[in-house]
């Protein structure tokens, strides 16, 4: 089974028994705090990841990272995604979770990369877009400058991908170019 599959699973599962405890709120918390500290440090999720380390150290350093930082729901879950073997996968349910919790509230969050920052009619734009994709009333815009892109955007909506930058066109220009070099008639 992939690991993006098992990720989704056991995410759905946390989310399912948290929203039935009425725990969702913090391990909501918990989560963002458990994505965002494996965001900032590569080596645990290489360590998460490595299958040589065993399963009951990965949870001794987990417990030793968020520990009392954490509910005991998200604690006890961390357990039993170890004793399954499965700590691997932890680098994707963090980011799983927090995609399903903000598609059970109606949210969508997109990712907006720009050569320059945007401004407000161009950021109500985009927000429509992303509406008009996803069908979703919430949408939250990560915004990120890219100089590179020369102007226009690229925009991520999970999957999906609009790239509209002058970079990309002018990339898609010389591909074109040089399938078909002009040749001058004599």
């Amino acid at each position: 089974m992939s690991e993006l599959r098992v990720a989704s699973r056991y995410a759905k599962s946390l989310l399912d028994l948290a929203e039935e405890r009425g725990e969702l709120e913090q391990v909501k918390q918990d989560m963002d705090l458990f994505s965002k500290t494996l965001g900032e440090n590569r080596d645990l999720r290489l360590l998460l990841r490595n299958p040589i380390v065993k399963s009951d150290k990965k949870l001794a350093i987990l417990r030793a990272i968020f520990g009392g930082k954490v509910t005991a729901l998200t604690e006890k879950f961390f357990s039993i995604v170890t004793q399954h073997n499965r700590e691997d996968s932890l680098v994707f349910i963090g980011d799983e979770f927090l995609k399903q919790y903000n598609l059970k509230r109606g949210m969508q969050v997109a990712q907006v990369t720009t050569a320059a920052p945007l401004d407000a009619p161009t950021r109500l734009q985009l927000v429509q877009l992303v509406r008009e994709q996803t069908g979703l009333p919430k949408v939250t815009l990560q915004e990120k400058v890219d100089e590179s892109l020369i102007g226009g955007f690229v925009l991520r909506i999970g999957d999906q991908l609009i790239d509209d930058s002058v970079s990309y066109r002018l990339r898609k220009l010389r591909t074109e170019f040089s399938k078909n070099p002009y040749q001058p008639q004599l």
